[in-house]
């Protein structure tokens, strides 16, 4: 019985990081793609990244040292880039995802708690 409540409650989490990655992208500030991303983090404007679970893992342990450097969060995202993409409302697939503002979502907070 214990296995079924961890998969609900992972999954209620998912939905919950869904949620408030729509609100991100309705009233908030973003870039998407791993260029882009290494420049925000870069430039210290990035508040949160979000890496897709097929994502390459030198590409990630990279995005994850330039996030320490800039003392950001970083949230490894429960699906595939197809996953993230759809998730953040797009027709094509996103590996990474720098969050600059959050708007109205409180996702930095929600993230950091996990």
């Amino acid at each position: 019985m214990a296995p079924t409540t961890v998969v609900k409650k992972s999954k209620k989490a998912q939905e919950n990081i869904n949620s408030r990655l729509a609100l991100v992208m309705k009233s908030g500030k973003y870039t998407l793609g791993y260029k882009t991303c290494l420049k925000t983090l870069r430039s210290g404007k990035a508040k949160l990244v979000i890496i897709g679970s097929n994502c390459p893992p030198v590409r990630k342990s990279e995005i994850e040292y330039y996030a320490m450097l800039a003392k950001t969060g970083v949230h490894h995202f429960g699906g595939n880039n197809v996953d993230l993409g759809t998730a953040c409302g797009k027709f094509f697939r996103v590996s990474v995802l720098a969050i600059t503002d959050a708007g109205d979502s409180d996702i930095i907070k929600s993230t950091s708690d996990m």
